[in-house]
């Protein structure tokens, strides 16, 4: 293969990657199979029940995940590929964790002081702009989503302290 000289650099192989992957789907699919059955995944007097089409999706969820495990099984000792190296995993983290800190202070702290925090540190950082022009983005865009949604179109978004301090 022509990408075996990457296993050289480290890192988890796609096949390994790939089992891993299978076997999740397949669990996905053998939970969806055991609630459908419980709910009842037969055919009664008057048509389907209630599990009968899921259960079906489930099963066949199982089956595509059989399928690529043994599709990785057979190439577990040839497939030398990597599934990432180590500085494409950075450049994944570098938008993941903020991201992931974004959707949780949502959810503690309401929309708009994340948002903020978000573009503006996230300009900062990663777009390498200055304090001024990042900190000027990040509050222009909150307050003016927050203009646009509370106050002239009344649709309310996920609020925290910092907005009950301001009455809303």
């Amino acid at each position: 293969m022509a990408d075996n000289h990457q296993s050289a650099q480290g890192g988890t192989r796609s096949v390994v990657i790939d089992l891993t992957v299978a076997v999740l789907v397949f669990l996905i699919g053998a939970a969806v199979g055991y609630e459908s059955y419980r709910l009842g995944s037969s055919w009664g007097s008057d048509g389907p029940q209630a599990g009968y089409f899921p259960f079906y999706i489930g099963l066949l969820i199982c089956i595509c995940g059989a399928v690529v495990f043994a599709q990785s099984l057979v190439k577990l000792k040839t497939d030398r590929r990597i599934f990432v190296a180590a500085g494409q995993f950075r450049q994944v983290l570098v938008i993941l964790l903020p991201s992931t800190a974004y959707v949780l202070g949502v959810q503690l702290i309401g929309i708009y002081v994340p948002s903020a925090l978000f573009i503006g540190l996230f300009m900062k950082y990663v777009g390498k702009y200055h304090w001024l022009r990042s900190t000027v983005v990040g509050l222009g865009v909150s307050v003016s989503a927050f203009v646009l949604f509370e106050i002239w179109f009344k649709i309310p978004l996920p609020k925290g302290p910092m907005e009950r301090l301001i009455g809303y």
